[in-house]
């Protein structure tokens, strides 16, 4: 089975890929990254299931549906289990085939794990769970195969993409979910049989040490707000608390104005006890004074009350609904994490995610807040959740409550008139924005007022991860970094992430996402054009440009004026707005095409020395300069441009597929016992004859190089330098070993260069080049392992 049909979501069924654009995916493709049930909510984000996914491949994949009902049966929080019970019934009716008994057991099995405790479904326990329960189920894909699928995802994980496109439903897809839970239900039919089972796999010790966690507060040493700072899960939220604490102007704790007499005749009241009275009305005459009683004249001095502290209890509500995701999501828990723990704060606060209902969270541990980062939900707003906790939860009126929320979801005229209803104990408003913007404001007499706006530096807060941070104090000195050329002997990887392909007189150009144009090319040396046209011989890349101050939005398209420049013209159909930037003399114009009446169909091309909006079916398409300033005229389609454009595109579609994965974060380089080179965790082996390649380390490092910034330096002076782009540089302390170069990606067969002699594979030689061509195996013993025997000597 391969990736795409592994992951493969079809119509009407439970399950569809969606994306989040506030969540970035650490593999760089961050489209389709979340698992959601259609109107009932989110299952997972996909580097979750990945993960979990990896945890079962030893013992092989069950299939994919199945998986995603067992995760959600065993989610924390509030769960809709009777949508997703909808979607398993309606399935009944789909088919010929009569599933109503299987769905019962399914759905039998599912709410079994679903009152498993909590304590069987978090941490590792969950995985020894998910272990137990899919060890050998129905319809499981073999080990290999199911290893295979993650590595293929690793290496391309824009493939989900095809897998996003949904099939029509077909019922093999639907009794292989159902079947194995089904089973399953009649292999553990009670909550007990599943956790003597995951009992029976292995011992769980985290049991207990959950329980005791929950019964117990550990004292640490370490500030809360420092731990926070220094989880990388939780880096954003913290480094953002002390910068909204030194300018939070919220009272944290307050006196009740009660009865404070300040003494003087405001201090005086015609209504009292008697032995309260003032002496001087005692010298009046029997009616006088009879009557100043009677008429309420009579004047009295009122006790002196000392200041209370304040009865409110605090609690803080927190919006977890579909606008309050991602950035503005991490200012909501930032912004109740400052409250509850300011230093001036010593009450205690009560904290909810409000979403389709309301769910009582903790935020006093890294680990809570980490586990409540997750609670979601995929409503569009959260007014019900409201209402129902100011009149049905929680009706007394001693609240003093936070709201924190998206600022566009308080033009929701339902929240609008929630939060109208409960001014007197909804004291304070809280609004996020995706910028970092925070607006407080406070009820005060059935009025709100807005109390102050803080900004909050998103980009400077988070410049330093706790990654980037351990990585540089891992280094021994802080020297300068090691100067690389901007190119090489041989050809750059092609990276995997591209902004934009270009077709150029017959060059193929990239736009690559580090910001660098590139050229590659295809073999013409080919004596098969069929073979050709269907392999596409590939080639790396050599850097022409880098550092391009571009956007990676909209359409691009590259041409060069009669200097020989490179001029690149980007399309912004949503801001309406078309630019020319030269990237060898960084002059840049742009146009706003506002009232220009430009088709949403029309896209940015080049032809014959210019820009074109092109779209086939029009009669005037828009013409932009090469030359000079940009400007913008109209002038008759041709079917020249068409057909132009047609091939274009039928060519760079050969490029489709040609991104490698290239291994740009070095650490741990040394040799191992096998005396085989090791980079970042990868080997580099001949595994096969005449050829070269990274494989995963399992060996154990013997000799370790000295890291400073991209210098690795052995004990006996050799050197590697590595270039993110994707090559590593090798100068051996021995002056007879000539300097060489390797490529630097865990896909297909490598390359090993001098700056004369060439051997590997022909991926990386240059279009044209006097390197002289040698076998793998001869350049490899006269570089590769003399560099290698030259430290190991040395060493022992």
């Amino acid at each position: 089975m391969e990736l795409t049909e592994y992951f493969q979501s079809y119509e009407n069924y439970f399950w569809e890929w969606t994306t989040d654009e506030d969540v970035p995916d650490a593999t760089g493709y961050n489209e389709n990254n979340l698992i959601s049930i259609p109107n009932v909510g989110a299952i997972a984000y996909r580097p979750y299931v990945i993960e979990v996914l990896k945890e079962l491949k030893d013992q092989g994949f069950p299939s994919f549906g199945s998986l995603l009902l067992v995760l959600y049966a065993v989610q924390d929080g509030y769960l809709n289990m009777d949508g997703i019970f909808y979607y398993l019934k309606k399935q009944s009716k789909s088919f010929e085939v009569d599933k109503s008994k299987e769905i019962d057991l399914t759905i039998n099995f599912l709410e079994n794990l679903n009152r498993l405790g909590n304590s069987f479904k978090k941490g590792q326990n969950k995985i020894i769970l998910l272990k137990t329960i899919f060890k050998n189920t129905h319809n499981i894909l073999s080990a290999g195969n199911s290893e295979l699928i993650i590595r293929v995802f690793e290496k391309r994980p824009y493939r989900i993409s095809g897998s996003a496109e949904k099939k029509e439903l077909i019922f093999s897809v639907v009794n292989n979910d159902i079947k194995a839970l089904a089973l399953l239900q009649n292999k553990f039919p009670t909550t007990e049989s599943i956790i003597d089972a995951m009992k029976g796999v292995v011992e769980i010790p985290e049991l207990e040490d959950e329980v005791v966690q929950e019964e117990t507060t550990v004292e640490t040493d370490k500030d809360y707000i420092q731990e926070l700072i220094e989880e990388p899960k939780t880096f954003h939220i913290g480094s953002l608390i002390k910068r909204i604490w030194s300018g939070l102007k919220i009272p944290m704790r307050h006196l009740s104005p009660g009865e404070q007499p300040i003494g003087g005749i405001s201090d005086m009241t015609n209504k009292g006890e008697l032995p309260r009275m003032l002496l001087s009305e005692f010298a009046n005459e029997d009616e006088v004074f009879m009557s100043r009683i009677a008429n309420n004249e009579a004047l009295y001095i009122q006790r002196e009350i000392p200041p209370e502290e304040n009865i409110f209890e605090r609690v803080i509500l927190i919006d977890t609904s579909l606008k309050n995701w991602g950035t503005p999501k991490v200012l909501a828990f930032a912004s109740a994490i400052a409250v509850i723990k300011h230093p001036k704060a010593h009450s205690e606060c009560k904290v909810f995610a409000l979403g389709q209902t309301n769910i009582p969270i903790s935020l006093n541990k890294v680990e809570e807040v980490i586990e409540n980062l997750n609670q979601v939900s995929p409503v569009l707003e959260v007014s019900q959740a409201l209402e129902k906790f100011f009149n049905e939860e929680h009706t007394e009126k001693d609240l003093e409550v936070f709201f924190i929320t998206h600022h566009e979801n308080l033009m929701n005229q339902k929240v609008q008139k929630i939060v109208h209803e409960n001014r007197d104990r909804l004291k304070f408003l809280v609004t996020t924005t995706a910028d970092g913007e925070l607006n407080f404001y406070k009820h005060h007499k059935g009025t709100r007022k807005h109390i102050q706006k803080i900004v909050l530096p998103l980009q400077e807060l988070w410049a330093n991860p706790p990654e980037r941070r351990q990585k540089r104090e891992n280094n021994v000195s802080s020297g300068k970094k090691a100067d690389v050329p901007l190119n090489y002997p041989i050809l750059f990887p092609v990276p995997a992430n591209k902004i934009a392909t270009f077709l150029y007189e017959g060059e193929f150009f990239i736009l690559s996402n580090k910001k660098q144009l590139l050229k590659t090319y295809l073999s013409d040396n080919y004596y098969n054009k069929n073979y050709y046209d269907y392999y596409k011989i590939h080639h790396g890349c050599e850097v022409l440009i880098e550092d391009i101050s571009v956007k990676p939005k909209g359409q691009f398209a590259l041409a060069r004026n009669k200097q020989q420049e490179f001029i690149l013209c980007q399309y912004q159909p949503d801001k309406k707005l078309i630019s020319k930037l030269n990237l060898n003399t960084k002059e840049y114009s742009e146009l706003n095409l506002t009232g220009k009446d430009i088709p949403k169909d029309h896209r940015l091309i080049y032809f014959n020395k210019y820009f074109y909006l092109f779209n086939e079916n029009s009669e005037m398409v828009a013409v932009i300069n090469i030359e000079g300033n940009i400007s913008l005229e109209y002038v008759l389609n041709d079917k020249l441009i068409y057909k132009n454009q047609s091939k274009v595109e039928s060519e760079i579609k050969k490029l489709f597929n040609s991104g490698i994965k290239i291994v740009s974060n070095f650490n741990n380089i040394g040799i191992n016992t096998k005396k085989n080179l090791v980079i970042s965790s990868n080997e580099l082996n001949k595994t096969y004859d005449n050829s070269l390649t990274l494989y995963k380390n399992r060996y154990q490092l013997k000799i370790f190089a000295e890291q400073n910034k991209n210098r690795f330096t052995f004990s006996d002076g050799s050197e590697i330098i590595t270039d993110s782009r994707g090559m590593l540089t090798f100068k051996s302390s021995n002056k007879n070993i000539p300097e060489f170069y390797i490529p630097s990606t865990d896909y297909g067969f490598l390359a090993l260069a001098t700056n004369t002699e060439f051997g590997g594979s022909e991926y990386y030689l240059p279009q044209n080049t006097l390197l002289k061509v040698k076998k793998m195996e001869d350049i490899y013993s006269e570089c590769l392992e003399r560099f290698i025997d030259q430290i190991w000597e040395y060493g022992t």
